[in-house]
């Protein structure tokens, strides 16, 4: 699978290739934070399938965390396209950000217990407390 995507303002563009390892619908509150109040909707996908093909973006880790995530984002209009992880061998990609966010179906809801009263789930869709079992 061939995805196109990149920022808000075209500054930063990116392609990313590979099988999607999950697909999946977050709604922890760092999420909400990140997204402005919504569910975080994102793919994982193997790093050495993504690149940049325009623009480099600027990352963010908090200091104040024992193991931060790293974020990318557009340093122009601020959108936020990737997440990484050290304890995780896959890019966590922004749905959003893809020229055709059809290609994102999602298989799972994770961290529902810090949903917030005006979050919907999709009907059938199947939800966790918090991190799915292994």
């Amino acid at each position: 699978m061939k995805l196109e995507g990149g920022c808000y303002c075209g500054k930063v563009r990116y392609v990313a290739e590979g099988t999607p390892r999950l697909q999946a619908e977050c709604y922890c509150r760092a999420c909400q934070h990140i997204s402005g109040g919504s569910p975080h909707m994102f793919m994982l996908l193997p790093p050495d399938g993504f690149r940049y093909v325009q623009g480099q973006p600027k990352t963010f880790a908090r200091s104040d965390l024992e193991k931060p995530v790293t974020r990318e984002f557009c340093e122009e209009c601020g959108t936020h396209m990737v997440t990484r992880r050290q304890d995780l061998p896959f890019v966590i990609l922004k749905v959003g950000t893809l020229d055709d966010p059809t290609a994102f179906a999602p298989q799972m809801a994770i961290y529902t217990a810090e949903k917030q009263a005006f979050h919907r789930l999709a009907e059938g869709l199947p939800a966790f407390p918090g991190m799915p079992p292994r």
